[in-house]
C-alpha cells in the first residue's frame, strides 16, 4: 500500500517512518520534492506543504504540483495535516477530523480543469473529506485514549495576514469551526484526481476576538510542537493497522460521469 501524507505548518518531522530518503519527481506543474520511506509494508511519501524551511505562504503553495506528484506516485489516500484557529466546539490542543469545507480565498487556481481544452467538470463535493480515512483515524485516536473532534467545518482564508475579529465573527455564525489558509483548493483538486483524503486539523490558537491575546505565527509553532508527539503516534497507529477490506467510499469514482460521457 502507497499512502501520502501532506506536513502542514509545524509538521516537518517525519520520524514516524523509516528509512527515508529524498526524491524529486518532475510534474506538468514543476518540481516536487519529497521524502519517500517505509513503515512495515507500507510505503509512505511525506511531503512539506510550504517547501523545506516554509518558504512559501499558503497561496503561493503548489497545491496542483502535490496532488499531481501523489497520483503519479500512485497512492492509494493522502492524510494531511493543517494548523488552524479555533472559532466554533473545540479549543487549543484539539485534534479535529474534518468533514466540511467555506472557501473564502481569492488569488488561487482551483481546478484542473481550467486548462485549456480540459472540457467543463462539475465535480461532487457532498463529502469532501474520505469517510473511510476518518473512520480509520478515529480508531487510531481511540487507541491511545486521545480526545478527537470527530467532525469540523473548516474555513478557509487567503491569507498570509491572520483574520480580523469581525472576519471571525461572520464564520462563527455562518457554522465554522476552525480557520486556516491551505485546505483549498488541496481538498478540491484530491478529489478531481479521485483520490481518497482527509485532513487532520490542529488547533494551535484561538482565532482573532475569541481569545484576547494577538496571533502569533510563534504560537503556532509552539503549540504545533506540544502536539506533534501525539500525532506521530496517531499517523504511526494508523500506518500500521490500515488495510484497504471492506474500503467503502466513493472518492476514486468522482469522475465516472464524465468517464460516461466520453
Amino acid at each position: 500500500m502507497k499512502i501520502g501524507i501532506i506536513g502542514g505548518t509545524g509538521v516537518y518531522d517525519s520520524s514516524f517512518i523509516e528509512n527515508t530518503m529524498n526524491h524529486h519527481i518532475h510534474t506538468k506543474y514543476g518540481e516536487i520534492s519529497y521524502l519517500k520511506g517505509n513503515r512495515n509494508d507500507k510505503e509512505v511519501f511525506f511531503i512539506e506543504r510550504h517547501s523545506s524551511g516554509h518558504k512559501l505562504i499558503p497561496s503561493n503553495v503548489n497545491y496542483k504540483g502535490i496532488i499531481s506528484a501523489l497520483k503519479e506516485l500512485n497512492v492509494d489516500l493522502i492524510i494531511s495535516t493543517a494548523a488552524v484557529g479555533g472559532i466554533n466546539n473545540c479549543g487549543v490542543g484539539d485534534f479535529v477530523l474534518l468533514s466540511d469545507f467555506m472557501d473564502f480565498t481569492k488569488n488561487r487556481s482551483y481546478s484542473f480543469f481550467d486548462e485549456e481544452g480540459a472540457g467543463v467538470v462539475h465535480v461532487d463535493m457532498t463529502e469532501p473529506y474520505c469517510n473511510e480515512i476518518r473512520n480509520r483515524l478515529i480508531n487510531a485516536f481511540n487507541a491511545f485514549n486521545v480526545p478527537v473532534v470527530q467532525k469540523g467545518t473548516y474555513i478557509c482564508t487567503e491569507g498570509p495576514r491572520f483574520e480580523t475579529p469581525a472576519e471571525i465573527n461572520m464564520y462563527k455564525m455562518l457554522g465554522g469551526d476552525v480557520v486556516g489558509m491551505t485546505n483549498v483548493p488541496e481538498v478540491i483538486l484530491a478529489r478531481e484526481a479521485s483520490l481518497c483524503y482527509a485532513t487532520i486539523a490542529l488547533v494551535t490558537n484561538y482565532a482573532a476576538g475569541i481569545s484576547n491575546n494577538s496571533l502569533t505565527h510563534k504560537e503556532v509553532s509552539e503549540n504545533m510542537n506540544k502536539m506533534m508527539g501525539t500525532l506521530k503516534k496517531v499517523l504511526g497507529y494508523f500506518l500500521d493497522h490500515i488495510e484497504l477490506a471492506n474500503w467503502n467510499c466513493t472518492c476514486k469514482n468522482s469522475l465516472n460521469e464524465l468517464n460516461s460521457l466520453k
